[in-house]
């Protein structure tokens, strides 16, 4: 008999080929969609997310734990869609901005809020202002998080955000920045709503940032 407690530890461990067996014996078990994603997948990727911030767990680990819980949502996303208002935490756009084409500390942060209930528009790499507003007008996102990995894309956030205030949009979504030169007095001069050190914060600051 599949449990919640089996489901969690095949996401922590990656077991992405038996994820898909486990959900669908908990949904002919009577267990409900949304309660297989918040007390299996959703409770395993915590886990993970505690593990990356502690140092126990790295990159390769935490993306191949995504890939596993993402194998589960695909089988239960589509019977939670008449739920949507309390499967969705909010709608996140995120992407790196212009000059900077570094990856993986954004997609990790994409990974780990999405596995928390949120809705991602990843925009992806070298984003220039122009884009990020043209994302949050169409979205109407909750949050626009930008990441920069150099010191020398780092000002770009600040034309992302004089964009947004010269298209009236900068008061209609909150703005999180990060990335490793980025720090809470740099945050704080652009006038974002939040900053976040590393990927496990950045969804405790999202969840703040909206609830």
């Amino acid at each position: 008999m599949a449990s919640y407690e089996e489901l969690q530890e095949l996401i922590i461990t990656g077991q992405k080929d038996k994820v898909a067996a486990v959900v669908k014996t908990l949904l002919d078990s009577g267990k409900a969609p949304m309660d297989i994603i918040n007390e299996g997948l959703t409770a395993g990727m915590n886990v993970v997310g505690a593990k990356f911030k502690s140092g126990d767990m790295f990159i390769p680990e935490v993306m191949i734990s995504a890939h596993a819980m993402k194998e589960g949502m695909n089988i239960l996303k589509p019977l939670v869609v008449g739920e949507s208002s309390s499967f969705s935490a909010g709608k996140v756009v995120i992407g790196t901005v212009e000059g900077d084409i570094h990856t993986i500390g954004k997609s990790i942060v994409a990974m780990l809020m999405e596995s928390s209930g949120f809705e991602i528009i990843d925009l992806g790499i070298d984003i220039p202002a122009a884009k990020f507003v043209e994302a949050v007008k169409k979205e109407q996102p909750g949050i626009l998080g930008m990441s920069a990995m150099l010191t020398t894309t780092m000002s770009r956030m600040k034309d992302v955000i004089d964009a947004l205030k010269e298209a009236s949009l900068r008061d209609k979504t909150r703005v999180m920045v990060g990335g490793a030169p980025i720090t809470q007095d740099f945050a704080d001069s652009l006038g974002a709503d939040g900053y976040a050190p590393d990927a496990s914060s950045a969804v405790e600051k999202a969840k703040a940032l909206i609830s």
